[in-house]
């Protein structure tokens, strides 16, 4: 659906259980995201069925982020509607062999142009834990700036909010 110079991004399809298992349980998503329990592949297959398949709407939903040269999938990034929140949120995780390389950045810039541009949103939000300075330093560097706390209605873990507003001309 979406390329760069080094990645093509992807909707996610249940053939991506492997990936999806492998990620879901990388150390990163663990410690930053949290444990979904997703514990062997059927699981993965049924996660993906379950919570991703749905997602594409509106042009919204989680993408496979793949690497032109190997072809192999790298990581995931995704435009997230919330049913209790206004705007959609940009979210990313990478594999731990593929992280300070830019390649969040680069997925995550061109679906955030996409969002602003193409769909036509006003805003996008991004959540993260103030622990994750990763993420803080994308979000910042993608341009949304940090407007406070928020608690998602699932999560129990109070997240900093991100937000970026499209310039009006």
């Amino acid at each position: 659906m979406f390329q760069t110079e080094r990645l093509h991004l992807r909707k996610i399809n249940p053939e991506d259980a492997p990936f999806v298992f492998e990620l879901l349980n990388s150390p990163g998503w663990l410690q930053y995201i949290g444990d979904r329990g997703v514990s062997d592949l059927k699981k993965a297959e049924a996660y993906i069925e379950e919570r991703y398949l749905p997602s594409y709407k509106n042009g919204l939903g989680n993408f496979i982020v793949v690497h032109k040269d190997s072809g192999k999938p790298i990581g995931s990034c995704g435009l997230y509607k919330r049913d209790n929140l206004e705007y959609p949120d940009i979210g990313f995780a990478f594999l731990p062999e593929f992280l300070g390389k830019g390649y969040g950045y680069e997925a995550a810039a061109t679906l955030l142009e996409y969002a602003l541009t193409d769909l036509k949103l006003e805003k996008v939000l991004g959540f993260t834990v103030d622990y994750n300075v990763a993420s803080i330093k994308l979000l910042e560097k993608l341009g949304l700036k940090n407007v406070g706390t928020f608690q998602l209605e699932d999560d129990d873990e109070e997240l900093l909010l991100f937000q970026i507003t499209k310039e009006k001309t």
